[in-house]
């Protein structure tokens, strides 16, 4: 498995997260976990948040809610169930009604590191 130590972290977590993961949306997610704001976190908490955000934006009606006038936390809301289900084809057992308090992590993690 070729690249950094941080990216192969990624990759591993994903495996383990969500083991039945098609290879088209896996290297999105990995893509997504990669990016520049995600550096400082542990590459387990950039992956989880890059595949809750993936399968938000890819495979539920998400982005058709926020064009339709809803903030982000009402189409969240909405689209709980259908996230989670997707998540849960892949092998997933965690649910995105974690991602709160994951991504409250990490911006305490951003912050401590300034």
């Amino acid at each position: 498995m070729a690249g950094t130590q941080r990216q192969q972290s990624i990759r591993k977590a994903l495996r383990a997260l969500a083991p039945g993961i098609p290879l088209a949306d896996a290297q999105a997610v990995v893509e997504l976990a990669e990016r520049r704001h995600m550096k400082d976190l542990p590459p387990s908490t950039a992956l989880w948040l890059a595949l809750g955000s993936h399968v938000r934006h890819v495979h539920t009606d998400y982005e058709q809610l926020l064009a339709d006038g809803y903030d982000r936390e009402a189409a969240r809301f909405f689209v709980v169930e259908e996230t989670d289900s997707v998540l849960a084809g892949w092998g997933c057992q965690r649910s995105v009604a974690e991602l709160p308090e994951v991504e409250e992590e990490a911006v305490r993690t951003r912050i401590s590191r300034r």
